[in-house]
């Protein structure tokens, strides 16, 4: 038993709204197996995970995965289960999984919920061993494991500060995702796109974090703003120490000049002895050290947000208290053990350091880690109580006066910070600073928010939702309007005319297509770019004012969607292509995936469904958000059904488009202005005009800008490349196209019998993945639009041998009793578009269906302009195809009959 593949689904997928993981596992030789079939299989898994028997599983109730055990269920599914199991245990509440066969016999794939994908995977890991280890018989040390896959979490997990501001997103809605491994976040899409790291948002400036880190340089700007602080200098050596100690007295403190979380931080020095002692300290951060007069009070820590305080917490330095019997190590080490502590800023409070300053602080009080406090005796194991030393904090927010409230705000706008977290020492904090002998002696860029959110004493304060405040103020924006687009056929043309139209109002539109990614008119990708990381790319440019995604089937099963909620969800259509792949045997298959896209949508956002397709009705049940149809048909029955019950809808009547909300009836455009459908001749661009329209109106864009918008759209390669592109070559033309499917070859029918063409020539081809049956199809719809065919291969196979594809295409031609003499098997797709310009007669239309576009649309193009230039004014009856390719590139019985004209 192993894993094969694993796969992150951190978006909304086929399977869940929430992240999942989807494994694919060989069972080997447990595929046939049950557990049952081991003696003591079920007995031993339970003894080592009694909380299986809490699981619900597919029979919905508690124990439902007990009873499974007990008459016997396969490998896959007990590795799910314990998957999920493993997660609880370490603190995850994780409850979805599902198993489900993949390949006959032994390959699974196995689906379950994450809480984080690191995570997740390591205890999918475990599953497996521990499976083994029962099959064998071999023990398993279960808190052993437990507590590796808490490493694991620990290491991997975000930090308190980020995770509450993780928290406080998703409560709010706001898109947020993980960048990375690390502890930075992005918030929101496009234009309104915000990064943080902890409490460090994108907008504190460089400057102001160089000079929060460099102590004395704070030190001068609160000075001249007015703010107590404590007297001191830099020193360099341990000889300047000992001077500037004696020049502003003792008490001191030293520290290093550019280090943070309290590091080498040495306080209540009292002679110049016990300097020296300690000198090293701070040198082990730092070649400068920070030599301030010491001021006696309290610890506290005043969080600033904005230009206001958030929060206050007194921080208490690290202590233990004796029992009389075990030594001050002994005794840290049992403290160490609470669950509450763990390493840096993993848990809400950190593990205690017996460092040189610990050491030496015992060592000034007459103690050391051997002696043996009394019982109830408590020492303190130094003097500052940074968190990230073992402190510990009370929160006290509501003790602060309000001139140490002012006073802290000014610290942090004389820094520069929009968050700061300001350190003063004062007997009480309460009293104003002046009152008190009191000090501001740091100004921290990027403060934890541990104490805060988890303090020792006192009510947790959200500071999360405050510093979300500050990057969010209330009303404002946090993502841009986000259009998805998907179907079998159409959905590439409608998302450029969605595009196109949003672009003509100004937006900086960031739009995902089969030909590239596009921000503004800038292509900054090449290829199929329909799935999720394409959306991400564009949701995380903050030049984009408007996301039009044109989402793929692929993308939707391998990695679900990239964004978390759309504002419209368009399908344009349903048909046959892709059954057979990726586990869609059926056209209900297909629908169950595509109508990912219909449920994402957000509550007030519109789910754009064809009234004319077959599926319509599964679509509306599943549909979120309010629906609008779309038809070329203004009788279709659901659509008028719809209508009447004040739906808004979008169909054909009269030759034009009509927009219709809550029964008011409003003509939007004549379909002749639309050139994409050539005057109505292109019946599948009417179709994608109408679910264009209902996206646009469903953005609330006027209708005058939709209608300017379609009007000046082009059925060229600049607006809308390889779909209908008709190239005037003088006495023939030729028509690329990105047909791949039964439905698109329909299209193309029904076009181009439409034309006055004294021949219509087909250079078909279809892609290898697709089943026998449906390139038969298309061999066979061949037969009634095409009077001569070339039938090519696509280059990337998919898996078929050369000649395979076809040879079914042939085939599908044959039994519809087209004349052989009239095809002929070019297997090259740009060698077979020449041999028909090459052959081509006066009058012809020759349609091909492209794998690759470029190299088409280059050899058309260098023709098209060598014609015009040539003869400019006069049609064309003859070409000379070797200035254009040489005769030698073409097949010897092409080449002939070149020459011989």
């Amino acid at each position: 038993m192993h894993i094969v593949d694993i796969s992150i689904l951190s978006g909304p997928n086929i399977y869940s709204y929430t992240p999942v993981i989807r494994m694919l596992v060989d069972l080997e030789h447990l595929a046939d197996k049950t557990t049952v079939d081991f003696e003591d299989f079920n007995e031993m898994l339970l003894k080592l995970l009694p909380g299986l028997e809490e699981h619900h599983c597919g029979l919905g109730k508690r124990g439902g995965f007990l009873e499974k055990l007990r008459t016997g269920t396969y490998f896959g599914h007990v590795f799910e289960h314990i998957t999920l199991e493993l997660q609880v245990l370490v603190g995850y509440e994780v409850f979805f999984g599902k198993t489900r066969l993949k390949e006959s016999p032994s390959l699974y794939n196995i689906i379950f919920e994450y809480g984080n994908e690191n995570v997740g995977i390591e205890c999918a890991k475990q599953s497996i061993h521990i499976i083994k280890s029962i099959l064998k018989r071999e023990t398993i040390d279960m808190d052993q494991l437990i507590k590796k896959l808490i490493k694991v979490k620990e290491y991997y997990e975000l930090g308190p500060s980020s995770k509450a501001i993780f928290d406080e997103a998703k409560k709010r809605g706001i898109p947020v995702r993980r960048f990375g491994s690390e502890s930075i976040l992005e918030l929101g899409y496009g234009k309104y796109l915000r990064k943080i790291q902890a409490a460090l948002v994108d907008s504190t400036s460089c400057i102001a974090v160089d000079i929060a880190c460099d102590k004395q340089l704070t030190k001068q700007l609160l000075e001249r703003n007015n703010i107590p602080i404590p007297d001191g200098s830099i020193a360099y050596t341990e000889e300047d120490a000992v001077k500037i100690a004696d020049d502003i007295g003792y008490p001191v403190v030293m520290k290093p000049l550019d280090s943070n979380q309290g590091k080498g931080v040495v306080l209540n020095i009292n002679s110049p002895e016990e300097l020296r002692s300690n000198f090293k300290i701070p040198m082990q951060y730092s070649n400068r050290v920070l030599v301030e007069k010491y001021i006696r009070g309290r610890d506290y820590r005043v969080l600033v947000v904005g230009n206001k305080v958030s929060a206050v917490a007194e921080r208490i330095p690290p202590f233990v208290v004796g029992d009389g019997v075990h030594t001050i190590q002994e005794l840290v080490e049992m403290e160490n053990k609470n669950e509450l502590r763990g390493e840096g800023h993993e848990k809400p409070l950190t593990k205690i350091r017996l460092d040189d300053i610990a050491r030496n602080y015992l060592k000034k009080n007459h103690l050391n880690v051997d002696s043996v406090l009394k019982a109830g005796q408590i020492a303190k194991l130094r003097d500052n109580g940074n968190l990230s030393t073992g402190g510990q904090a009370r929160e006290c927010s509501h003790e602060i006066h309000p001139k140490n409230m002012q006073i802290a705000v000014d610290a942090a706008k004389a820094i520069g910070l929009d968050i700061a977290g300001v350190d003063i020492i004062a007997e009480d904090i309460s009293i104003p600073l002046w009152d008190c002998q009191g000090a501001v002696i740091e100004v921290n860029a990027a403060p934890g928010l541990r104490m805060h959110l988890h303090p020792t004493k006192g009510k947790k304060k959200n500071v999360a939702a405050d510093i979300l405040d500050l990057v969010y103020p209330k009303g404002a924006p946090y993502s841009i309007p986000i259009v998805a687009v998907t179907g079998t056929n159409g959905k590439t043309t409608t998302t450029r005319l969605i595009r196109h139209t949003l672009a003509r109002t100004g937006k900086i539109v960031g739009m995902t297509t089969s030909h590239g990614i596009y921000i503004g008119d800038r292509c900054i990708l090449e290829g199929d770019n329909t799935g999720p990381v394409s959306a991400r790319t564009v949701l995380s440019s903050k030049e984009v004012e408007v996301a039009v995604l044109e989402v793929a089937r692929g993308g939707i099963i391998k990695r679900g969607l990239g964004y978390d909620f759309s504002d419209i969800g368009v399908i344009t259509n349903i048909s046959d292509d892709h059954i057979g792949l990726d586990g869609v045997d059926t056209i209900e298959d297909l629908a169950f995936v595509k109508s990912l896209i219909i449920e994402s949508v957000k509550p007030d956002g519109y789910s754009v469904l064809n009234a004319e397709d077959k599926m319509v009705e599964f679509f509306i049940k599943r549909a979120r958000g309010n629906i609008m149809l779309f038809s070329k048909s203004s009788t279709n029955r659901i659509l008028t059904k719809h209508i009447e019950n004040g739906g808004i809808a979008a169909y054909v009547k009269d030759h034009s488009i009509y927009i219709c909300n809550k029964s008011k009836e409003t003509k939007l455009i004549d379909i002749n202005d639309i050139p994409i459908t050539l005057n109505g001749a292109i019946e599948c661009n009417i179709e994608n005009a109408l679910s264009a329209a209902c996206a646009l109106y469903g953005l609330n864009v006027p209708l005058e800008e939709i209608r300017n918008g379609f009007m000046c759209f082009q059925l060229d390669a600049n607006d809308n490349m390889g779909r209908f592109n008709i190239f005037d070559l003088g006495n023939f033309k030729v028509m690329l196209d990105y047909g791949h499917n039964i439905g698109s070859y329909e299209a193309v029918g029904k076009f181009v019998r439409k034309l006055d063409a004294s021949r219509i020539v087909g250079i078909i081809g279809m892609p290898g993945d697709r089943t026998d049956e449906s390139i038969l199809k298309v061999g066979a719809k061949c037969s009634e639009i095409f009077s001569k065919v070339y039938i090519k291969e696509d280059m990337d196979l998919r898996g078929r041998a050369p000649g395979e594809v076809a040879n079914i295409l042939y085939k599908g031609l044959m039994g519809a009793n087209f004349c052989p003499e009239n095809v002929e098997i070019i297997l090259s797709e740009i060698e077979a578009l020449k041999a028909a310009i090459a052959e081509a007669q006066a009058g012809d239309l020759i349609v091909l269906f492209y794998e690759e576009f470029e190299p088409a649309f280059h050899l058309v193009s260098r023709l098209q302009s060598q014609i015009q230039k040539n003869m400019p004014e006069q049609k064309v009856e003859s070409i000379d195809i070797d200035l254009l390719f040489p005769a030698q590139s073409l097949p010897e019985k092409i080449a002939q009959s070149i020459h011989a004209q």
